[in-house]
């Protein structure tokens, strides 16, 4: 029997991250694993999404600049300053405990790897910090080289924890996927998608949960893209048990 504990889409919220990371007793003070984590007992599941704050009003928190301008350079490059130092703590919090931490990729992530989509919200903020085409920055190399290990999905025997849903086509960020509108709305349209994959639970993200973490009584998953709203999962697994998960709940911080 072993804790595991996702964390919904960061989106460069970082203190929220380290306060919900925090209240599950996966970090100490110093930033280190806790001994649960350490020892595997607790596991820890990021979704994805660890880059591009949400709004303007997020850029502006992440930068202190008051009106953020995702034209002007000098704005990004305190975009990209900031992102790069958080994404440093959170390289090492995992280097001390690689087998305990996981951290799936995100189509935000993935955007900053392959410039060759621009992301951006309804409203027409854009992402561009890290793509020199527009104004941003390359991230370091090292970094880069550390996102491109993130796997697309994480299987405890048939629990998934992936980023969009348990679809194969909803794990490569392509053409195809932002043509496909079903990636933000499966989980209403299509929920049965879960028992029809063979799973026993799904955790997944995309898809901002106002209300706080989904957990549909008639369906075996969970949406997690709650950060915002302070609350993370927690999922006690037995693997070794026909129905694996003998408890899940949103916890709040």
């Amino acid at each position: 029997m072993r804790k595991f504990l996702a964390f919904g889409d960061v989106h460069a919220d970082f203190d929220t991250l380290w306060a919900a990371l925090r209240a599950a007793s996966c970090v100490d003070g110093g930033g280190q694993p806790t001994p649960p984590v350490q020892a595997g007992l607790y596991q820890v599941v990021l979704i994805g999404d660890l880059v591009h704050p949400k709004n303007e009003r997020e850029y502006s928190r992440l930068t202190g600049v008051p009106r953020f301008d995702p034209r002007n350079p000098d704005h990004l490059f305190v975009a990209a300053r900031e992102q790069v130092k958080h994404l440093e703590r959170l390289k090492a919090y995992q280097a001390a405990a690689p087998h305990a931490i996981h951290i799936i990729l995100g189509n935000h992530d993935d955007a900053v790897l392959n410039t060759s989509y621009m992301l951006g919200t309804s409203g027409g903020l854009i992402h561009a910090e890290f793509d020199p085409e527009h104004g941003g920055l390359h991230l370091p190399d090292h970094l880069a080289a550390w996102m491109r290990t993130f796997p697309r999905e994480v299987r405890v025997g048939g629990v998934q924890f992936a980023h969009v849903s348990p679809l194969p086509a909803h794990a490569h960020y392509d053409d195809l996927f932002y043509a496909d509108h079903s990636a933000k709305r499966w989980y209403r349209d299509s929920p049965e998608y879960v028992r029809m994959a063979g799973l026993s639970f799904g955790v997944y993200g995309h898809t901002q949960m106002e209300g706080g973490i989904l957990l549909p009584e008639d369906h075996p998953f969970a949406m997690i893209d709650a950060l915002q709203g302070r609350e993370y999962l927690e999922l006690m697994l037995d693997p070794g048990q026909a129905n694996p998960v003998q408890n899940v709940r949103a916890a709040p911080f």
